[in-house]
């Protein structure tokens, strides 16, 4: 059973960065599918990007195109999201989640539809003006 655990958040000043970590245990990540998505209180959850089991990286929500960057590191079994120039409005709580896929093909963070099968419990990310 795939498990997932976020790391790095906190509270940054508008501009700064940081880099969440995304570290799965249970299973390998050949066989998956791992994506971030975030939600902002009172608003609908939004896929960021993803990275598939062989490694591809899908496209970014165009809110953060240009300033964030997903990676993974298979040794050590953690996805990381790099996220730089950083601005209030992406104060949220950020979500690692794993969807079942062993193809070779690239991920996408949509349809949001449950097939998203795994998450971690979220962090938090405060970003101040």
């Amino acid at each position: 059973q795939l498990q997932l655990m976020e790391s790095g958040g906190g509270l940054v000043q508008s501009g700064e960065s940081l880099r969440l970590s995304c570290a799965a245990s249970g299973s390998t990540l050949a066989y998956y599918t791992i994506a971030w998505f975030r939600q902002a209180p009172g608003k609908e959850r939004e896929g960021i990007s993803c990275i598939s089991s062989s490694g591809l990286i899908g496209n970014y929500a165009d809110s953060v195109k240009g300033r964030f960057t997903i990676s993974r590191d298979t040794a050590k079994k953690t996805v990381y999201l790099q996220m730089n120039s950083l601005k209030p409005e992406d104060t949220a709580v950020y979500y690692c989640s794993g969807e079942l896929n062993p193809a070779s093909h690239t991920c996408a963070v949509a349809p949001d539809n449950g097939r998203y099968r795994y998450w971690g419990q979220g962090i938090r990310v405060t970003v101040s003006s």
